[in-house]
């Protein structure tokens, strides 16, 4: 495990409730500003205006999306920098964690990282009154414990480390290594409507989706499931600001956004993810 010697500072950033392509152009703008070392290395929490499904960035998008239920739902739609299926991002906490190159975290392999950074949200979710495992799927003993992939959803895929209660997910996450830094993000699923995930991906026929939605319930949960109790935002934020710290060895300041980092931000909402060239390229 790599942990730092002395607690390195690190910026907090809540960012709220922001569009689809908002949030996606925000990670990538405090990439590039973080891997310039203009910014310390970031964890930022935030939210969405309204549920919004977001699509890896190497996944197919007439094989994957009912547009048509995105339409009638109302949903948002965008496409992630990073990699991974489809996420529906509602009823959560999603966060992002942003270092430089150089750093060691980043210099490690992607297997490294993912394992380094999952015992934060190990710790974050402990404050929430959840015990969940970190499982790999290096780790004979552990494989059969985890969900085999059966939609384009992220939380029906493993992944090299997964956070697991009782085998079922309840994180997912994606990396990228881009613009000279390191940029993980995923959702912390508060709550979990599998209704309006499954009305906006694509199936060969309602015989395929009800088949595959009840494998899914096996497959992931939520916090609200495990405590039956509804998570506020700020017991959320809290949680996992105490979990970064404790599970990384680090201490989260509280900064706001550059200048800088906003103004980039909007122009690439704009310019590349408000864009139907950038959401249907695959």
């Amino acid at each position: 495990m790599i942990r730092m010697d002395t607690k390195q500072k690190f910026r907090l950033l809540d960012t709220g409730r922001l569009s689809g392509a908002m949030n996606m152009a925000l990670d990538e703008a405090i990439l590039e500003h973080v891997a310039q070392n203009k910014s310390l290395p970031t964890i930022r929490f935030y939210a969405w205006e309204r549920p919004t499904l977001s699509l890896g960035y190497f996944q197919r998008f007439d094989r994957d999306v009912d547009i048509d239920g995105v339409k009638n739902k109302e949903f948002d739609l965008v496409r992630r920098m990073t990699g991974g299926r489809a996420v529906l991002h509602d009823q959560e906490l999603t966060y992002s964690v942003i270092i430089p190159g150089e750093h060691e975290w980043a210099k490690a392999s992607v297997v490294e990282s993912y394992h380094y950074l999952s015992f934060a949200l190990r710790d974050g979710f402990r404050h929430l009154g959840v015990e969940a495992e970190i499982v790999s799927l290096a780790d004979e003993d552990h494989r059969e414990a985890l969900p085999v992939a059966g939609s384009a959803a992220c939380f029906d895929s493993p992944s090299w480390y997964e956070l697991v209660v009782g085998g079922k997910k309840i994180a997912g996450s994606a990396q990228v290594r881009a613009h000279g830094g390191l940029l993980q993000h995923g959702s912390l699923l508060l709550n979990l409507d599998v209704d309006d995930l499954f009305s906006v991906l694509k199936f060969r026929s309602i015989e395929q989706m009800s088949k595959t939605k009840e494998d899914f319930l096996m497959r992931a949960v939520s916090v609200k499931q495990l405590t039956g109790r509804d998570i506020t935002w700020d017991e959320a934020t809290e949680a996992f600001s105490v979990g970064f710290q404790s599970g990384l060895g680090i201490e989260l300041v509280s900064q706001p956004l550059l200048e800088e980092e906003w103004t980039l931000a909007k122009v690439l909402e704009k310019e590349k993810y408000g864009t139907e060239e950038w959401t249907k390229r695959r």
